[in-house]
């Protein structure tokens, strides 16, 4: 009997298993579906689409760099233990991928999962001829290319990976520079590349959340606000207990004011900060409140944004990224950076192995 695609096609559906070994299982069993899905659960083939739903958050990070230095490609595939990241099969696996996403010019996962890999198909077949084989869940999440002058990569321990492109022709000294600040990247995690990158609503949001946050702090506002703060919370507001206790340490001249809130309830700190919000309107006029939420928005951004980072290898703890990368070339520019983090936002299942055991037994007593 004829083996035809739509028949391929349908076992794939049904067993998870790859293209061309679905292929074989008909050809063996001359288009018997029934006998071809047998066969491929016999050879362990369609166990790939049961695993599916079982969360892979370990893996490896990979990348590929073209020999000319202009051009570099990450990966990030992710398996559900790390026992299986570090087995060679899956390693070389991932190497392949990285090379194949250097090598191609695709822009998305399906056209990337759709591309030819070797006998087995493609991507997409391969990562489930693998899942098969190795015997866990197991996916690839992403990737990215990066193209410029300069490009250069760093990869931590096989968990963080991390690319920089610059803007001039590589020197020993600029892609020894790029290299360093790719190390920077994989450390620090930057989420911008300078403040330029960040929109005026995520400055913005930026801004309000710091002022918010500030309000909600009541004890590290400026002396004056905070004592205007006080002055309210004594009249009806806090209990008797915790306006005694204010009363005594305004008293102690060698009180260090810094130390209050050890000595007030959790329901005096609340009340305090509830009116700290409520009087939000007039304390945002506040210069001194004003300067206090800028200089922690900027301390904030000195922390996101990786050209207003300390350079983690200067001499004087002091020198920026943009300042180290003046020394090296007044003309260097960042044109790209990417970081991937081997499981960085996925949802990891936490293993409660007390009900695990006592659901175990709990079968065991039924049997």
């Amino acid at each position: 009997m004829a083996v035809t695609a739509k028949m391929v096609k349908e076992l794939r559906e049904m067993t998870g298993a790859g293209m061309m070994d679905c292929k074989k299982a008909l050809v063996e069993t001359d288009g018997d579906m029934d006998k071809a899905v047998e066969l491929l659960r016999e050879k362990g083939l369609a166990k790939a689409a049961k695993k599916a739903g079982r969360i892979a958050a370990m893996g490896l990070v990979k990348i590929a760099s073209a020999a000319d230095g202009k051009a570099a490609a990450i990966v990030e595939v992710n398996s559900e233990t790390d026992f299986v990241a570090k087995n060679d099969e899956f390693i070389t696996f991932v190497d392949t991928l990285a090379k194949m996403a250097l090598e191609n010019d695709v822009d998305d996962m399906d056209a990337f999962m759709a591309l030819p890999y070797g006998d087995e198909g493609t991507v997409r077949d391969a990562l489930t001829n693998k899942i098969a084989t190795i015997g866990e869940n197991m996916s690839i999440r992403r990737f990215e290319k990066v193209t410029g002058e300069t490009v250069v990569s760093y990869i931590h321990g096989g968990r963080i990976g991390a690319i920089v492109a610059g803007n001039i022709t590589a020197t020993d000294e600029v892609k020894a520079a790029l290299t360093n600040i790719a190390m920077q990247v994989a450390a620090m995690n930057p989420q911008y590349v300078s403040r330029d990158d960040i929109s005026e609503e995520e400055m913005t949001k930026l801004h309000d959340i710091t002022l918010e946050s500030a309000l909600n702090d009541p004890f590290t506002l400026p002396k004056p606000i905070l004592n205007d703060l006080l002055d309210k919370a004594v009249d009806g507001v806090w209990s008797q207990e915790d306006v005694d206790v204010l009363a005594e340490k305004r008293a102690d001249k060698g009180f260090n004011f810094n130390y209050l809130p050890n000595f007030l309830s959790e329901d005096a700190k609340a009340k305090l900060a509830q009116l700290a919000v409520a009087d939000k309107a007039n304390i945002s006029e506040n210069k001194i409140f004003t300067g206090l939420v800028s200089g922690r928005v900027s301390k904030q951004l000195k922390e996101i944004c990786l050209l207003d980072q300390t350079y983690v290898r200067a001499e004087d703890g002091k020198q920026t990224v943009a300042q180290y990368m003046a020394t090296v070339d007044k003309a260097l520019a960042i044109t790209k950076v990417v970081r991937f983090e081997v499981g960085e936002g996925i949802e990891k299942k936490e293993e409660d192995f007390a009900a695990e055991v006592a659901a175990q037994q709990a079968a065991a007593a039924k049997k």
